[in-house]
């Protein structure tokens, strides 16, 4: 991202928005942000062009379309060169049923996020990523019992205070 313009409270205000509600209309969006609809636009489409703004999509309810389960997993590499990281990454990357792959600090090297449609199936995932040559050493699985909440956008007004 390099030539990426600097956010005034304006833009945060238009991201805080757009996460929101990715639906709404241009001139809602100016309304709501204080601008009139054509620098709005301007802005979002400057947002876009700069990689801050990287899609936009439905959320659904998967409950609704039957019965699954989301497990998280902790993994460890038996080593911890460049390349091991890269040789798991790539991999873990093609796996569809993989939905966020984190790199932490602590006692262990990633913490996943399976979704599949059963427990066999996450089974049957973690079983052939042992099987593949990539190096983990051990791994623990935390199968999600209920989710109170789950949020889909960030905390704008927390994390950007009185800029927003």
């Amino acid at each position: 991202m390099f030539n990426a313009p600097k956010l005034d409270r304006i833009d945060l205000k238009i991201l805080a928005q757009l996460q929101k509600s990715g639906r709404i209309t241009n001139v809602e969006l100016a309304d709501a942000v204080g601008l009139s609809p054509s620098p709005c636009l301007t802005r979002v489409k400057r947002l876009e062009q700069s990689g801050y703004i990287v899609g936009y999509g439905a959320q659904i309810n998967l409950q609704k379309l039957g019965e699954f389960i989301t497990v998280f997993t902790e993994v460890t590499l038996e080593d911890h060169r460049s390349s091991d990281f890269v040789r798991f990454e790539s991999k873990i990357r093609t796996i569809d049923e993989i939905m966020e792959c984190h790199l932490v600090s602590g006692g262990y090297d990633y913490l996943l996020k399976f979704v599949t449609p059963g427990l066999g199936h996450y089974q049957s995932l973690i079983e052939s990523l042992l099987e593949g040559n990539l190096g983990i050493e051990k791994y623990f699985s935390y199968i999600v019992i209920k989710s109170p909440f789950v949020k889909t956008y960030y905390p704008m007004q927390k994390l950007f205070g009185e800029k927003l």
